[in-house]
């Protein structure tokens, strides 16, 4: 059942982005173009996002379990580093540049093209790279300690 449920959420999740544009890079490019021709219209795609998180995240920090029963885990770092301030702009800089980010890139891949699949084995790369810093990070710090 839990498949099953992660199976339609993706799929009404990759749906919703598909209509509301925002697998379309030129789409995207085109309300990050502040200075050009702004297309405003992807800020109510994600205003709709905020009200609908601002409305039922409140319900979901005072349950113990989720619907389907598995433990609710939700973000418990309030602190603003280095390192998110750094993620942060990269992920921006490559959204900005690429017109992509991983959700819409994934509903993207259905659609065809060799520009979400380019996109998509750069975001691989640049995934197992954290990784492998992470890890050569982790290990130094280990030896040290």
């Amino acid at each position: 059942m839990k498949i099953f449920m992660a199976l339609v959420a993706g799929l009404l999740f990759g749906l919703g982005l598909i209509l509301s544009g925002m697998t379309d890079p030129s789409k995207v490019l085109g309300f990050l173009d502040l200075a050009g021709k702004w297309d405003p219209s992807l800020a109510f795609v994600m205003g709709g996002a905020l009200l609908v998180g601002s409305l039922v995240f409140p319900f979901a920090t005072k349950r113990q379990k989720s619907f389907l029963g598995d433990t609710m885990r939700l973000p418990t770092a309030t602190k603003i580093d280095q390192r998110l301030v750094l993620g942060s702009l990269t992920f921006g800089v490559g959204w900005g540049l690429a017109g992509y980010c991983p959700g819409p890139a994934l509903a993207s891949l259905a659609q065809g093209g060799s520009k979400p699949v380019l996109f998509f084995v750069a975001m691989l790369a640049g995934m197992a790279l954290f990784e492998v810093l992470e890890r050569t990070k982790n290990r130094s710090s280990n030896r040290m300690a």
